[in-house]
């Protein structure tokens, strides 16, 4: 059996909706992020080397080229013919609206590119912007936006610096869903401080308020962050293999059948990545979601509507697991 018998996956979307395979691009078109330049704060969340959510691309001088050069591997790897350009590196409409408009066509003048799908912060999408991946919607691409949301819990927010809050990620879901834009919520499971029941407390708060999409992440430890100088000190320890294809799992179960899982992992390359040594091991995290699916019976759906046990102070939660 495959992953995709038991999760309604972005890849298996696709292709039932265009008839061939379509695959996303990595665009990385020089964006800074608020949380870096003291718009907001400096030197990033805690966890953040951005290399590490984006280990194999390359700014290349044009979109145009790193586009060409997507597609020749692709072409060789899967024979894809259509791609979605994704503005991953960074937050994505982090600049003035003339330069995102710009970007964007660039990408979307390239014949065999269906759509976009732009990666932001939740506190980072002024109604401009909307209104012009609305309008690229209804000249007939594909739009996702995609919010680093990373967790409901203002407290874990706090804690890694993310520089945003839930009621961010609220404000702007509201305003893109009111545009008729699809969004697509990150979440990062096995951050500081939080457990699998914090993971489906997230999970729970976001599908409450409406998503489209959702990708999830491990928490892995690379160069370069304080995250790292934590785990050195000891003041971090990240989970097991086991503990996140079980956590996977349990939010897989929960989430309701026609909302498409873009990822279920994410890889850092070896050169940079600390800890632990299975986030640099893709297959073998995707083959163990897939085992603990089947061995717990589960397939996406089949505990929609079920609700961990947290308890929230305002947005701050309290395990009542812990």
């Amino acid at each position: 059996m495959a992953l995709s018998d038991f999760v309604n996956t972005f890849g298996t979307d696709l292709l039932r909706r265009y008839g061939e395979r379509v695959h996303k691009l990595a665009i990385h078109a020089g964006f800074t992020c608020p949380n870096r330049d003291g718009s907001k704060g400096i030197g990033g969340c805690s966890f953040c080397n951005n290399q590490s959510f984006s280990p194999h691309a390359r700014a290349a001088p044009s979109i145009a080229e790193q586009i060409d050069a997507g597609r020749r591997v692709l072409a060789k790897r899967t024979g894809a013919k259509r791609f979605i350009a994704y503005f991953q590196a960074y937050t994505n409409t982090y600049a003035d609206i003339a330069r995102l408009t710009d970007l964007y066509q660039q990408a979307l003048a390239e014949p065999d590119v269906v759509g976009l799908s732009i990666g932001t912060r939740p506190d980072c999408v002024p109604t401009a912007v909307l209104e012009l991946l609305a309008s690229f919607r209804a000249a007939g691409y594909e739009i996702w936006l995609e919010l680093g949301l990373q967790s409901a819990c203002d407290a874990t927010l706090r804690r890694v610096n993310r520089g945003h809050t839930f009621a961010d990620y609220r404000h702007t879901l509201h305003a893109a869903r009111a545009h008729g834009l699809l969004v697509c919520t990150h979440l990062i499971v096995g951050l500081p401080g939080e457990n699998a029941a914090a993971a489906q407390a997230s999970l729970a708060q976001v599908l409450a308020l409406g998503t489209d999409g959702l990708k999830l992440h491990p928490l892995h430890v690379v160069t370069q962050t304080r995250l790292a100088a934590q785990w050195r000190a000891g003041q971090y320890q990240p989970w097991q293999l086991a503990d996140y294809t079980a956590a996977v799992a349990e939010l897989v179960a929960r989430t309701p059948a026609e909302i498409v899982f873009h990822r279920l992992t994410g890889t850092a390359s070896r050169d940079i990545l600390l800890a632990p040594d299975w986030c640099a091991k893709k297959w073998v995290v995707l083959n163990g979601i897939e085992r603990a699916l089947r061995q717990r019976g589960y397939v996406q759906g089949c505990l929609a509507g079920e609700i961990t046990r947290v308890g929230i102070h305002g947005n701050n939660w309290v395990n009542d697991e812990a």
